[in-house]
Parts: structure tokens; sequence; C-alpha cells
């Protein structure tokens, strides 16, 4: 058993301070300090934030790995770097690449979820698959290869039942509302990279449709009259959505907005590249070019292509801009991400879930990083993530 002391801690809705929280693989409880075990271990949060593990739901690499390459080795240093960003969970995403490619990719996603159970992973878990296409629509595909496009296929997706979270799919697209139909309740069914206008997105969502992928990004606007696939969005109290919040996908203005209609339906998402964690430069996705500079990622023709943002930033950005309590703020990395993907032990300090745990300071820097009980990231004195 381990005790962490000397902390704020992070409850769904309020913060405990003055307490401890006890662990050991699963979350014990928060207890007064008198009421810490003599021979519990102690670790000192010094004054910091102790939060639950934080869960990137979308993204597809770090430190020049990428989950569309169909690297073991890769998913690993993917797993090893995100731990040190405070991130203890994480679903690799794939982009629209070649069907074989995809296969390996996915298979290569099972071991890794596998193996992130032992005890020899030092690093973030890997909780499933998202794969972020193939079946979107050309119009709207912005950084995915066009080549590899296709109809919906379930008979596909049901091949990897075992590991699929996520996937993505733009509605209006010849057969896809069939394949809508087929997955409904199957995994949790993603709207994006669409042209849909909202009565198409309006009968999406009643085909099973229940989340929407980088919203504003990829997908019809909101208009007054046209209100589009983000209009769908917004007012649909069934369907969550993700956010990039690096403040240059969408602008900061707006997460009042989205954080207000959304509430608990409010997914902060990195969709990170393999450049995240990496120098300005040029690098790939989806086997195109992509050149960094700063928190832009693009295209060679300009359009945007991913980020670089890491999901403490995310988490730092959302509560900068909105009126969220850092604990709001917290959730929409860690319990509201557990709650879409049906993670029930996944996504708070609450007794009996998994000891996912990170200490952090007050602007959301990462200290240390723990996952089922045990420390995989601290960072030197002084030196944090």
């Amino acid at each position: 058993m381990q005790a962490i002391v000397n902390g704020s801690i992070f409850m769904p809705d309020h913060i405990e301070k003055g307490a401890c929280l006890l662990f050991a693989e699963k979350i014990i409880g928060v207890v007064a300090p008198g009421e810490v075990p003599m021979d519990a271990g102690v670790i000192d949060a010094k004054g910091g934030a102790v939060i639950p593990g934080l869960i990137d739901m979308h993204i597809h690499g770090y430190l020049g790995a990428d989950a569309s390459d169909g690297s073991f080795e890769g998913l690993r240093v993917m797993a090893e770097g995100l731990a040190r960003n405070g991130v203890t969970g994480f679903l690799p995403t794939t982009m629209t690449v070649p069907e074989d490619e995809l296969r390996v990719a996915f298979a290569q996603i099972r071991a890794a979820m596998s193996a992130s159970r032992g005890a020899d992973w030092r690093g973030a878990q890997v909780l499933g698959l998202n794969a972020e296409g193939p079946f979107i629509n050309p119009v709207k595909k912005g950084a995915q290869a066009g080549e590899n496009i296709r109809p919906g296929d379930a008979a596909f997706l049901e091949e990897y039942l075992d590991i699929l979270r996520v996937f993505t799919i733009a509605p209006e697209m010849p057969g896809n509302m069939d394949c809508i139909r087929a997955m409904a309740g199957k995994c949790l069914i993603a709207m994006g990279h669409t042209a849909a206008d909202c009565d198409q997105a309006t009968a999406a969502i009643e085909a099973g449709v229940r989340h929407v992928t980088h919203l504003f990004n990829a997908q019809t606007p909101l208009k007054q009259r046209a209100p589009g696939v983000v209009g769908a969005a917004l007012t649909d109290d069934r369907v969550s959505c993700e956010l990039i919040a690096d403040t240059f996908h969408v602008d900061r203005r707006l997460f009042p907005l989205v954080a207000r209609m959304k509430g608990e339906m409010l997914v902060l998402i990195s969709d990170c590249t393999r450049a995240g964690g990496l120098p300005d430069g040029e690098y790939s996705l989806g086997g195109q070019p992509i050149f960094v500079k700063g928190v832009e990622c693009r295209l060679p023709n300009g359009t945007i292509a991913g980020s670089v943002l890491k999901l403490n930033q995310a988490v730092r950005n959302l509560l900068a801009n909105t009126t969220l309590t850092p604990w709001q703020a917290v959730n929409a990395a860690s319990l509201n991400p557990a709650r879409r993907l049906g993670l029930t032990a996944k996504g708070s300090l609450e007794p009996g879930k998994d000891a996912d745990i990170v200490v952090c300071d007050s602007d959301f820097n990462i200290l240390r990083t723990i996952i089922g009980g045990k420390t995989v990231h601290a960072a030197p004195a002084g030196v944090p993530s």
C-alpha cells in the first residue's frame, strides 16, 4: 500500500484538501493524515495536484512513432513518452491508409494492448483502437489520403471488435448509413471528415452515431440557416464531442460555448502526430509529408494536419479559457473519455478504480505518473514534464 500526502486530491465533483490518497493496484480511498497506515509507502506531492490519469482517445503518434506504422516498438515509444505528459491510457489512432497496412497496424495494437497490461510495460496503457477512417468523404478528407477512402465495411470492423473502441465515418457517403446501423451498440461510432448537412447528421445520430471527431474540424460548420454537423453535435445530448484545445484548431473564444453546451460530453484529445515531442521540421502523417512550426502542423498545401499538443497542455488551455472548475477541466481528459469508452475502472480517483494517478503542479506540469499502482515516470527534482 502507498499513500500520497500533501496534495490537493481531484475527485469528480470537488477537490479534497488536507487529505491523503491510499492505493495499491486499485484506489483504496481518501483518508485523513492520521489514518495513513504506518507501513504505507509515502509519496509527497509537495503541495501539488493529485489528479486521475489522463486518457487520450484520439492520438496518431508521438516522438517519431505513428500508430499507422504497424510497429509494436513504435507503440511502446508512444506509451513511454505519453506517460511523461500524465497520460495513463490511450487509443492509438490509425489513418486512412491501405487495408493491408491497417491490418498490420491493428495486429500490433492488439499485441500492445495485451503487453501493456504486463509488469514489464513502462508507459501508458493501450486501451484499444481508434480507426479514423477509411470511411470518410474525400471533400472533407483533410490530411487523410484520398486514394485509400472506401465505403463503410461492418464486416471488416467486426473482425476487430476485441480492440475497436471508436471509428470515424462520414454518414452521407453511399453505404455508410448501413455500416452505422450494423455497428450501432458494438463500439462508439464517431461522425467526422464529413460534408453531411444537419439533417443527415441528425439521421446518423438516430442510426447510432454517438460521438463527433475533432469538433469544428473537417465537417460542416454552424450557420444560422444551415446548422451542419457542428449544430447537430452541439444540440444533441446523446453525442459527445472531441476538442483539440491547442487554441489553433479551434479559437479559444469558442471553448466556453462548447464547455457549456456539452458538459460531461466534452472530451479533450490531442490528435497528436509523430512530430509530437520533437523539434519543428518535416515529418509524415498517413504517408503524406507534414510541416511543423510551433503549434501548427500542415500539409504542403497548407491544410491542417493533426497537432503536436500534449493532453496536459489541453487541460491547461481549457481551464484558462473557460469558467470550468479545475476538476471539470481534468474530467474532460479523464473521466469523460473513460465513460464514453465504457472504461468503468478508469477516469477518476474513486475507491475500487485502477490506481492510475498523476501528481502535477498547479499549472498541470507533470511530476509523477502512476499506472496500476506502479510509478512509471517521476520527473527529476525541480524539472516537471
